[in-house]
């Protein structure tokens, strides 16, 4: 485990979730609610690194995070449900033809993933955090 690589996610995935709001506000919904997922997929990379695990493709990344923190209890079982749920709004504004991302959809996207990094700092730092 790499306490400066997971530094470097929960940064990162602050940083997308500031991006991701800022595309929002400019009413780019679909770009938003991918960048918020990806300040998730961030959080969830982190928390993995921080067990010792590494995945190469994203669903190994959400499947992991579910087994061993949603499924385990160690963080709330919505953390999962929530990146599942983005993870399926996040395709729809990358690669969807005719059909849209919603404002609705793409607050709620980066409510979550705010919601997501509070959780995990607050995880981490309860557990010995980035210095385990």
């Amino acid at each position: 485990m790499s306490a400066d690589e997971i530094r470097a996610l929960i940064a990162k995935a602050k940083a997308s979730l500031e991006a991701a709001e800022g595309l929002v506000r400019d009413g780019h919904f679909g770009f938003g609610a991918s960048r918020a997922y990806y300040a998730m997929f961030y959080v969830a990379e982190a928390l993995l690194v921080w067990i010792g695990q590494s995945y190469s493709s994203h669903s190994a990344v959400v499947a992991a995070f579910g087994k061993e923190f949603a499924k385990t209890g160690r963080l709330d079982a919505k953390f999962h449900r929530w990146l599942v749920d983005a993870a399926d709004i996040r395709s729809i504004g990358d690669y969807g033809l005719g059909v849209e991302v919603s404002e609705e959809q793409a607050r709620s996207v980066c409510t979550w993933a705010q919601d997501f990094i509070h959780a995990a700092e607050s995880f981490l730092k309860k557990e010995g955090g980035e210095d385990r």
